[in-house]
C-alpha cells in the first residue's frame, strides 16, 4: 500500500498505466470485473493496473457515527485487490479538503497530477467530487478532454440484482453468509484478538476461543462453519455468535472452538473465515442439553467441509 495526499505522487512505478477509483469495501465479484477488465486495459497501454481506495472511508467523514460497518479491514482489502490481479494499491488518504474538491479538481489533482493515468476503468455507479457531483458521463468528457482512455463496466449481478457492498452487507447481517460468499470474491472473514472468557465451552469439553476488537462487520446471530486463520493455518472452527440463554448470559459474544486443535490462543489475532450458518442461538435446559447439542453441531460442521 502506498500513502497518498493529492499534491504527492505515488511510487513512480505505479504510474503511467490504468487505475480504477473505489472504496471496494468487501472486494466482491463486482469489483472483481472491473478489476479485470482494468488489467486488460493496462496491458493494452503497456503499464500498471492500480486499484485506487481511500482511507479511511469517505463516509466515515461526510457521516461520522451513521457510516455503515467496514467488511474488510485495510490490509485485508489490499490483500484481496491484490487477489484479483492488480500490480498495486495506492490509499488516498481522505480529508476534508479533498472532499470538498469540485469533481474536476478531484479528477486533475489525483488522476492526472498524482497518479498520471492514462487509463481509467470505473462502474456505472460511480461518483466523484464535491457532494458526490462527478458520475461517469462528466468522467467520460474529462478523459476524452484529458486524452485518457475511459472504460465504464456493466454491473455484475445475481437473478437480476447488481452485486453490491450494501448486498453483502445486508446479506452477512442477517446470518446468511453462505449468499454473501456467493457474491464475495473470499468467504467473509474477521480477525479478532483472543481474549480470556467465561470459561464456559471448556467446563462441557469444547474449549473456545473468546474475539474481541473486531474491526469490521460481525454476522448475525447463530452458530456457524468456519475456517480459523491460524499462524498461516487454515483449521476447520465453529463460531458461536450472539448472547448464551442457557446461562442467563446477554451479552452477544464471538466464541470459535477450533476442532482437534489444542494450542493456547490467549492474546492472539485469529481469522475467521465464514463458511455456513448451522443454526439459530437457543436456550437449553441444561448444561447436558447443551453439550449434546454441541456435539450434534460439530457433526454438521464437519459435514460443511466434507469433499
Amino acid at each position: 500500500m502506498i500513502p497518498l495526499c493529492t499534491a504527492a505522487a505515488p511510487d513512480p512505478r505505479l504510474q503511467g498505466g490504468a487505475i480504477s477509483i473505489g472504496n471496494f469495501d468487501g472486494v466482491h465479484r463486482g469489483h472483481a470485473r472491473l478489476l479485470e477488465r482494468l488489467c486488460e486495459l493496462a496491458a493494452e497501454l503497456g503499464g500498471p493496473a492500480v486499484a485506487v481506495t481511500f482511507d479511511p472511508p469517505p463516509a466515515a467523514l461526510l457521516r461520522p457515527g451513521a457510516q455503515p460497518p467496514s467488511l474488510t479491514t485495510l490490509e485485508r482489502r489490499e490483500e484481496l485487490l491484490r487477489g484479483c490481479g492488480v500490480d498495486g494499491v495506492v490509499v488516498i488518504e481522505t480529508t476534508r479538503q479533498l472532499l470538498g474538491q469540485a469533481p474536476e479538481a478531484f479528477f486533475q489533482s489525483v488522476v492526472v497530477d498524482a497518479l498520471g493515468a492514462r487509463g481509467i476503468v470505473e462502474g456505472p455507479n460511480f461518483f466523484f467530487g464535491r457532494d458526490r457531483a462527478g458520475n461517469p458521463h462528466l468522467l467520460e468528457r474529462l478523459c476524452d478532454e484529458s486524452g485518457l482512455i475511459c472504460r465504464i463496466v456493466r454491473p455484475t449481478t445475481i437473478q437480476g440484482l447488481m452485486i453490491s457492498s450494501t448486498r453483502v452487507r445486508e446479506a452477512i447481517a442477517s446470518g446468511d453468509v453462505a449468499a454473501a460468499a456467493g457474491m464475495l470474491t473470499r468467504p467473509y472473514r474477521i480477525t479478532g484478538l483472543v481474549s480470556t472468557g467465561a470459561g464456559r465451552g471448556r467446563g462441557l469439553g469444547f474449549p473456545t476461543a473468546n474475539l474481541t476488537d473486531i474491526r469490521t462487520l460481525i454476522p448475525g446471530p447463530g452458530v456457524y462453519a468456519c475456517q480459523a486463520w491460524v499462524g498461516g493455518r487454515a483449521l476447520v472452527a465453529a463460531c458461536h455468535i450472539g448472547p448464551n440463554p442457557t446461562f442467563a448470559d446477554s451479552h452477544n459474544k464471538v466464541e470459535v472452538h477450533v476442532l482437534d486443535f489444542a494450542e493456547d490462543l490467549y492474546d492472539r489475532r485469529i481469522g475467521v473465515d465464514f463458511v455456513k450458518r448451522i443454526r439459530s442461538v437457543r436456550t437449553f435446559d441444561s448444561g447436558t442439553s447443551l453439550r449434546l447439542q454441541v456435539e450434534e453441531d460439530l457433526c454438521s460442521v464437519r459435514a460443511a467441509f466434507a469433499p
